[in-house]
Order: C-alpha cells, then sequence, then structure tokens
C-alpha cells in the first residue's frame, strides 16, 4: 500500500493541500512507497508563522534547560535506533550498518550541542574605562532554515537543526523529497523529547518551497548541502534576499597514493572511501592518484579483483558491501557517465553496468566500475558521477599529484596515503581543499571540529558544526554600561576612547 506522508507542523502531522505529489520509491524493489506532499509558498509561509510565533519563549528558555532536551532525543533515539536506521536504509538503499553510521554521525553533533551553555558564553571587560565595563551577548537569529541532501537523511539534517534549536531559534527543514521518513521520525522525538510545538517544523517540497523560504523576510538564515549548481543559486538567492547563508555542493575527492605507501592498506581505504554506500557521499573518494608508474601497476593490479568481488545486495543484507542506488533516474546518470568515460577514451577495467541483484531486477543496483588511465580534460574527472565508480588518474610524481588536487573547481576532501612524514606534512600545508586526510580515507572531522570544503565545493564564511554553527546561528551584541558614580559628565564632541 502507498503512503501518503505529511508535513510536520506545529507539532502536528500535516497534510498537504497544494495538490502536487512526488513519487518516492523503495531503491531495493523500484516501488512506489508513499507519496510526498509539495508545499505551496502559501503552506511554507503558515510553517514559518507557527515557528515564529513559537520561537520567543524558546529563546527565553535558558540554554542549560534547551541542552536537557537535546539529552532526551539521544536517549529516545538511541531507544529507537534499530528502527530508525532500518527506515533510513530502505528509503535510501544504504545498507542498515551504513544507515546506524549516518544516524551516529547525527547524534555526535547533538552530543556537541548539549555544551550550548559553554558555547553560547560571551565576553566580559571589567574596567574597560573610567567606570566602564563592557560584555557580549551571543544571541538567537529568530527562524532559520536547512535544506538538505538524500543521502544522509539522518546527519545532515541533525547538523542543521541541533545547534540551531541549542541557540534558541526555530527551525524549519526541508529535506530531500527521496527519502522524508527519517526526518519526520526526527521530529517526532524531539517532540516527545520536550521540545515545543512549532521549534523543529518539517515541510515538504521541491523548488517551489525552496523559493519560498529563500525570499520569506521572516527567515534569518539557511543552510543548504546539495549539488554546487544549486548551492550557488541557493547562495545568490539567499544573500541577495539579506540572509545569513552557508551552502556546501558538490565534490571530487582525491587520494594520492605516494610510492612509499602501504599498498594494501591503501587499496582497502580506496574500497571503503570509493564504493561505500555506492559513492553517494560527498565525502566519496573517486579519484585515486597514484605516483610513479610502478605505484600505479601496482595499485591497479590490487583494485581490479577487489572490486570484481564487491558484493552489492539489498539495503538489509548484512553481507552487501553497498545496496541500490536512489533513483532509477540516479542510476542512469550513473551509468551514462560510464558510457561518457569509455567514449573519452579512458580504460574500463571493470565494468559493473549490467549488474542485475536476482529477485530485485527491477531495483537500482549497479556493480563497482574501475577507470584507468583517467585524464584531466575528461568530463568523468571534472564532473562529480555520485555513484560505484573509481577513476585513477597517473601522476608521474608529488608535485603533479598535489597540483591536480589544487586545480580541481571542487575542494571539498583529500586524503594522502604514506609513510613519509615530510611529504605528508607539505601536502597538508600546500593543498588548496577543505579537509584534509593523512593515512584517513574520508576525513569528515569530528563534531568538534568544523565540516566544510573549499572553492566550488563551498559558499559562505562559515562551516557546519563545531563552533561554527553557533557563530552561524547568533548574533553578537556588544553592551558597554556606565553607572553614574559622582563623575562629571559633560558633552562629549569626539569619539569616545578609554583613554
Amino acid at each position: 500500500m502507498v503512503q501518503e506522508l505529511t508535513h510536520f507542523i506545529g507539532g502536528k502531522h500535516v497534510k498537504g493541500t497544494s495538490g502536487r505529489f512526488a513519487d518516492a520509491f523503495w531503491p531495493m524493489t523500484g516501488e512506489v512507497a508513499s507519496k510526498v506532499p509539495l508545499a505551496s509558498k502559501a503552506e511554507v509561509r503558515a510553517a514559518v508563522e507557527n515557528a515564529k510565533a513559537a520561537q520567543p519563549a524558546w529563546a527565553a528558555t535558558n540554554p542549560q534547560r534547551r541542552a536537557r532536551v537535546l539529552m532526551k532525543f539521544l536517549e529516545l533515539v538511541h531507544a529507537d535506533y534499530d528502527a530508525l536506521a532500518e527506515l533510513l536504509a530502505k528509503e535510501h538503499g544504504k545498507t542498515i550498518a551504513d544507515a546506524k553510521g549516518d544516524i551516529q554521525r547525527g547524534l555526535e553533533v547533538v552530543e556537541f550541542c548539549i555544551g550550548a551553555p559553554q558555547m553560547l558564553k560571551g565576553e566580559f571587560t571589567d574596567g574597560a574605562g573610567p567606570g566602564i565595563d563592557m560584555y557580549s551577548l551571543r544571541q538567537p537569529l529568530g527562524v532559520v532554515a536547512g535544506i538538505t541532501p538524500f543521502n544522509f537523511p539522518a546527519m545532515i539534517p541533525l547538523w542543521k537543526c541541533a545547534p540551531a534549536i541549542a541557540c534558541g531559534n526555530a527551525f524549519i527543514l526541508k529535506p530531500s523529497e527521496r527519502d522524508v521518513g527519517v526526518p519526520l521520525r526526527i521530529a517526532e522525538l524531539f517532540l516527545e523529547a520536550g521540545l515545543p510545538a512549532g521549534i523543529l517544523n518539517v515541510v515538504q517540497g521541491d523548488k517551489e518551497a525552496v523559493d519560498a523560504l529563500l525570499d520569506d523576510p521572516d527567515i534569518k538564515a539557511i543552510g543548504f548541502v546539495g549539488s554546487t549548481p544549486i548551492a550557488e543559486y541557493v547562495y545568490t538567492r539567499g544573500t541577495a534576499a539579506g540572509k545569513r547563508v552557508q551552502c556546501f555542493g558538490g565534490a571530487k575527492n582525491h587520494m594520492i597514493i605516494m610510492p612509499d605507501a602501504d599498498m594494501d592498506q591503501a587499496v582497502d581505504a580506496l574500497m571503503g572511501a570509493g564504493y561505500g554506500s555506492a559513492g553517494e557521499r560527498c565525502m566519496a573518494i573517486s579519484v585515486a592518484v597514484p605516483v610513479g608508474q610502478a605505484t600505479a601497476d601496482k595499485l591497479i593490479e590490487k583494485l581490479i579483483p577487489r572490486v570484481e568481488s564487491l558484493k552489492v545486495g539489498t539495503s538489509l543484507d548484512p553481507a552487501a558491501d553497498f545496496g541500490p542506488l536512489v533513483t532509477q533516474a540516479h542510476l542512469d546518470k550513473v551509468k551514462t557517465y560510464v558510457d561518457l568515460g569509455v567514449k573519452e577514451g579512458a580504460t574500463l577495467k571493470v565494468d559493473g553496468r549490467n549488474f542485475k541483484l536476482q529477485g530485485y531486477e527491477k531495483g537500482y543496483y549497479m556493480g563497482g566500475c574501475l577507470f584507468d588511465n583517467v585524464t584531466k580534460d575528461m568530463r568523468i574527472y571534472k564532473e562529480e558521477i555520485f555513484g560505484p565508480v573509481l577513476s585513477v588518474v597517473r601522476a608521474k610524481d608529488y608535485n603533479e599529484g598535489l597540483a591536480l588536487a589544487n586545480d580541481h573547481e571542487y575542494g571539498n576532501g583529500v586524503a594522502i596515503y604514506t609513510r613519509d612524514g615530510d611529504a605528508a606534512r607539505d601536502f597538508a600545508s600546500k593543498v588548496q581543499v577543505g579537509m584534509v586526510g593523512i593515512n584517513v580515507p574520508i576525513p569528515v572531522p569530528l563534531a568538534y571540529y568544523t565540516f566544510g570544503g573549499w572553492k566550488r565545493s563551498g559558499f559562505g564564511d562559515l562551516n557546519q558544526h563545531g563552533p561554527d554553527a553557533f557563530r552561524f546561528y547568533t548574533k553578537t551584541k556588544t553592551v558597554t554600561s556606565r553607572w553614574p558614580s559622582g563623575i562629571k559628565d559633560g558633552a562629549e564632541f569626539v569619539i569616545p576612547t578609554m583613554r
């Protein structure tokens, strides 16, 4: 039975009224799973008004009490962990183990945000001038919003909403219409944890809903994660409307393999980072850069049998390395990129295009693909494929490998595998990429550091989670205070100083 889903506004499930719906599918089987309502501008506005009415009382709640709601939310999620992971796996296509990782990395940010009382402390200077004290306050912005992608339906919504809520804002989440069940469940659990109705709202929708959020004068800040063209669109339109905006886009993450690297370790890293979650990660390694001919030949020799032996299965198969892709349209797009790579002259060493899973022939499955002899002028190198496709670009020396990462338009994540500390240190210093791994294939920082790419992988001055999240979701007010104590006042016509 196809279920009709809802929005979540004011602490209640609300049916869509626009008359427009999108089909969401089970990637494992290709069947329609649910009908997702697509909000009109009026429906978005209703959510904003609800959030605006609820926010002042939440902002007036002290940070310690707000943190207790987050603590209770963590407790509830852990009690519901297995069911939430299964729902996520079914909707998205990733394996259960990967779904649990998705949830866990989101919860780690919630754990960090429990420190809101510490993070929101301002500064104080006693005796800044004669009888004068100065102090600063961090105050919430008001109503803020997040537009999140399909590939991490738990992690990224939590990265966005948890710090916003901890800071005293009301939050409107517009998740991907491809897998909305988990975001709805998160909203339910926050309400159960004691979050006041209206502080976290979930509005389903497409471009009409996005534009309504971008244009609404009561939305003070917006966070986005998705493709670079849409990130740039959201950033441009949002900032033109006077909003604070942070947007994270596409990636083409390189792994440099030096001649002295532990090759077995490097191959293990490439397999997990390149093919995990069917490559549908913005931090996936999609380009391997072996340095030197001998290194490249050895790498290819070890990679081929590993890619050929990848186990593709259903999301519920505990033995599967990865499951189906998210939609038929996305599967077709990834296969088209493989066709293009062959046409461009790259050597397709392993071809997974024709993979079919017995009993699940209508599911969105694809085997791993491996290209060798990819060059930097090819589209399969320049563009983000977002699928189980790894390209090997051979570099004659370290400087050429470094230049590949530096010259690419994307600058999200990068890794180097080496035993040489000098090479690693030089690489970390010189590479023009936001997140760097040294013998770490997916360098996603822990929650108390910030996550963000450079160049066309990121738009805006502040990153996700860590201290930047508290800066992004608050505004600073500085107070200069003096209490009369017999000091003779008179008009002053020069700029005040503290002399």
